[in-house]
């Protein structure tokens, strides 16, 4: 049966038994017609002797351009059984749905990146109005927030999740403990102060388990990113007693545990200092020392020219380093971070 289009998000039904795909229509600011988000909401009928355990969300393209979130969220709509799940699970493969049908990471229709749009407006723009269903629909039926996004054709990050530092301990430590579940080789505590607007920001406002994560980069779609985002997102439901089974390694051939690193301060979030065309000497993930080649750029107006060298301003660990050979002044070339408890 194909999706049911709803054109009132007050008549959803989220407590309804089974599984049941949506269409979520918002009207286009420019013309007749809508953007349809898919979402698609299980509530599971398997018993158990606990308590009903809490409910989860899992939001893939929040911008157009990730696709091993909206790839493996849409997976997920079509694996999973409710007969063999407790608990309610709501799934959105591709939120920013103007985006991911334009392959861009902002919505053509207000030309606005989704995660900057939140907390959102009801009387706004399309992207404004979706992220306030967002906040006032979605957040209250759920505890568990997972935003699955990649670097895009900007940044290059090595497979990681991420999360903001948190002042309460207890979500630190619960939220570090899911972001674990992912598996990925590296997992990513950086600044809140580099944005607003994000949907994890607004979730963890609200006191809920909030992550964040990135799966891929440069508009592809990395078979390794689909596979830790879908084997991370059923690792969560099982580890909150969602979803039967035990919790499973999805990179079994590493021998190493996720390495945590931290990049609390925006000194460490690196801008180009003029434009020019970028050519990196390392590769994300990697170690460097204090003084090691990050790359170069070059000036072409002068061929002749020497590049300007970009070193490392401290020891760490690569976590985000700039992917696009033009690059604008201003914009981020690469991230250390340092290792984290």
């Amino acid at each position: 049966m194909p999706p049911t289009v709803i054109h009132d998000p007050g008549q959803i039904d989220f407590a309804l038994p089974g599984k049941h795909h949506y269409q979520v229509a918002f009207h286009l600011d420019s013309s007749w017609g809508y953007s349809l988000v898919p979402m698609t909401v299980i509530n599971g009928s398997a018993g158990g002797s606990g308590p009903e355990p809490a409910g989860v969300a899992a939001f893939g393209g929040t911008h157009g351009n990730e696709y091993e979130g909206q790839v493996a969220i849409k997976r997920l709509c079509t694996d999973l059984d409710p007969r063999e799940m407790r608990g309610r699970l709501i799934l959105i493969p591709q939120l920013s749905e103007t985006a991911c049908r334009a392959h861009q990471r902002c919505s053509p229709e207000d030309d606005v990146n989704m995660n900057r749009a939140f907390p959102g407006n009801a009387h706004g723009t399309l992207s404004y109005r979706i992220s306030n269903f967002v906040k006032t629909r979605i957040f209250p039926q759920v505890r568990v927030v997972m935003d699955i996004h990649s670097g895009g054709k900007e940044s290059v990050f090595p497979l990681c999740t991420s999360f903001h530092p948190l002042p309460n301990a207890e979500q630190h430590a619960e939220t570090a403990a899911i972001a674990r579940l992912f598996d990925t080789p590296f997992i990513f505590v950086y600044s809140r102060q580099m944005a607003s607007g994000l949907l994890t920001d607004e979730a963890e406002d609200e006191g809920k388990i909030a992550l964040g994560g990135e799966f891929g980069h440069a508009e592809g779609t990395s078979t390794s990113g689909v596979r830790h985002a879908y084997e991370g997102i059923k690792n969560v439901l099982r580890h909150y007693e969602m979803l039967g089974g035990e919790i499973v390694r999805v990179d079994a051939a590493r021998a190493t545990p996720s390495r945590m690193v931290q990049a609390p301060n925006l000194s460490d979030y690196i801008p180009s200092p003029r434009s020019g065309i970028w050519e990196p000497a390392v590769t994300p993930g990697a170690d460097v020392e204090k003084g090691d080649l990050i790359g170069s750029l070059h000036d072409f107006s002068n061929h002749c020219s020497l590049p300007l060298e970009i070193r490392a301003h401290k020891k760490g660990v690569i976590i985000a380093l700039y992917f696009a050979a033009v690059c604008k002044k201003g914009l981020t070339l690469y991230v250390i971070g340092e290792d984290a408890a």
